[in-house]
Order: C-alpha cells, then sequence, then structure tokens
C-alpha cells in the first residue's frame, strides 16, 4: 500500500494538473476573442498602430507586474528564447492577423486557428529533437490541405493576401508558443510573457508613436473596446493563464485545449460581428481541428 507521503504527493501533483487544465481553458477563452477584436479596431485604426499600441499597453502592465512582485531579471541565456517569443507573439502574430483581417473576416482567419495546435506541436518537435510516428505527418499534411482547399474553395484571388498572412501568423505564433512554453518551465508562466513585452517595449511604443492618428476623434467606441482588449486579455492577462496552464498540467496535455479555440472564435464572430458562418467553414474547421488532434496523439 502506497505510504501517506506518497499519497500526498500524488494528490498535489493531481490538484496541480487540474489547475493548469483550469488556466488553460481560461487563457483559450481569453485568446478566443482576439480576432473579433481585432477584426473591429483594424475597421478604423491602421493595423501596424494597432500592433505597436496594444503592445505598448500590455508593456506598461507587465513593468508594473515585475516591478510589484519584484522579479529577477532573466539570465543572459534566456534573453534568445525571450526574443523569439515576443517576435512570435508580441510582434509577429498581432501584426500578421491586423494585416490581414483587412481582406478577410474574422470568420474566415479563425479556420487557420485549427492549425495552430499543430504548428506549435511541429516546433516542439524541432525544438525538443522528438521523433513522431509516420502517422503525425499524414494528420499534419491532412490538416493543411484542408485549409488550402477551403481557401480555394472562398476564391482565393479574391482572399490570397489575407489566406498567405494568416499562414505566416499561425507559423510565428507556433513558433512562441513553444519557445515560451519551454522557457516558462524555468523562468516561470507569467514572467516569459512580461519579460517578453518588456524586451519589446522600446520599438512597439517609438512605432506606436510614430504612427499615432493626427485625430482620434472619428474612432468609435467599439473600435477603443477593442483596442483594450486586445492590448489587456489577448496580449497579457490571457498569456498569464495560458503559460501558467502549461507549466501546472504539461505542454502536450494542456495545448491541446488550443483545439477548442476555433470554436470559440466562431461562435463570438457570428454573435458579436453578426457574420455569416457557413456550414461549410464549420465542417473544414472541425476537419482541421481533428487532424490537429490526431497529430497531437502521435506526436511521440
Amino acid at each position: 500500500m502506497p505510504s501517506e507521503r506518497t499519497t500526498t504527493v500524488q494528490k498535489q501533483m493531481s490538484d496541480t494538473n487540474t489547475r493548469g487544465w483550469i488556466n488553460g481553458f481560461i487563457g483559450m477563452l481569453i485568446f478566443s476573442g482576439s480576432l473579433p477584436a481585432t477584426r473591429v479596431a483594424v475597421l478604423e485604426l491602421d493595423p501596424v498602430f494597432l500592433t505597436g499600441a496594444r503592445a505598448t499597453i500590455a508593456g506598461v502592465l507587465a513593468l508594473g507586474l515585475v516591478l510589484f512582485f519584484k522579479e529577477q531579471r532573466p539570465a543572459r541565456h534566456q534573453l534568445l528564447s525571450l526574443a523569439i517569443v515576443a517576435m512570435g507573439v508580441v510582434v509577429g502574430f498581432p501584426l500578421l492577423t491586423a494585416l490581414a483581417l483587412q481582406y478577410v473576416t474574422s470568420a474566415h482567419s479563425i479556420v487557420f486557428l485549427g492549425l495552430l495546435p499543430l504548428a506549435t506541436a511541429a516546433f516542439g518537435v524541432l525544438r525538443g529533437g522528438e521523433r513522431p510516428r509516420p502517422v503525425f505527418w499524414f494528420f499534419s499534411m491532412m490538416g493543411s490541405l484542408l485549409v488550402v482547399g477551403f481557401a480555394v474553395s472562398q476564391g482565393v484571388s479574391a482572399s490570397l493576401k489575407g489566406d498567405v498572412l494568416m499562414l505566416l501568423a499561425i507559423l510565428v505564433c507556433g513558433l512562441g508558443y513553444a519557445e515560451g512554453a519551454q522557457l516558462s518551465r524555468t523562468l516561470g508562466g507569467w514572467q516569459v510573457i512580461s519579460w517578453a513585452l518588456l524586451l519589446s517595449l522600446p520599438v512597439m511604443a517609438l512605432l506606436a508613436g510614430l504612427l499615432m492618428p493626427v485625430s482620434f476623434a472619428e474612432v468609435s467606441l467599439p473600435a477603443w473596446m477593442s483596442l483594450a482588449y486586445v492590448s489587456v486579455f489577448s496580449m497579457l492577462i490571457g498569456f498569464v493563464f495560458w503559460y501558467r496552464g502549461l507549466a501546472q498540467g504539461g505542454i502536450a496535455a494542456v495545448g491541446q485545449l488550443q483545439l477548442l479555440q476555433p470554436f470559440f472564435g466562431l461562435a463570438l464572430a457570428a454573435t458579436l460581428l453578426h457574420e455569416r458562418v457557413s456550414l461549410g467553414m464549420l465542417g473544414v474547421t472541425l476537419a482541421v481541428i481533428l487532424c490537429v488532434a490526431g497529430a497531437k496523439r502521435f506526436s511521440r
């Protein structure tokens, strides 16, 4: 029979794992609103300014967190990983999605999120040196073909720029997620995104200042609310829960919660933006998610 000490350790591990799933789920829900909110914001704000502004606002808040908790500076060998995280999730994904949403609807762009867990897993394989089974690559190819086929069926000539930008956004975000998840094991969950934001703060603040509109008089309340959401929630609070969840519950396990993100995102796009979500779009999203689920299952 297990000793009392062993039972206590097992219970603590179980509780930590449960908290990881809860934190990861909250983070995923927050991220689900990012693309609909960005879509609203880019209708009235320049996408490059939006990228700089959201990172600047989140960076100032991150500075407050670091100072309040008196966090030690990252080690020198961690700076490269933080730079990769910053380029992926602070600069790359927000900028590329903001540019893409000038050409496609948020509902259309959310379909591409079905590839995000796969991109994260693929970069995890490259970073961790794992050797997935051949079935992993089968699901990977099927998921990619489904997304490309959907883009062609929708008239690729009309949204080619948006689709290419979304694919690039998924790639850089997957890299940022994988790098951040690995770094969170030693640096801490919320610390990763906070230091990544601070690392990019000088450049992003300068960018926002240079591209600031001459007048904000014509910017509507929904656009301001969308900017606030992507700055405070998508860029900071969501990552606090997400990276904490990855650290507590395991990267591979909690990372699968990303598979639910397209469903919540499509629901938000239909509810808040009154965008049309066709049965075909839902079908492709479901098929892509199933492919990614299969790839994740055979990733080791």
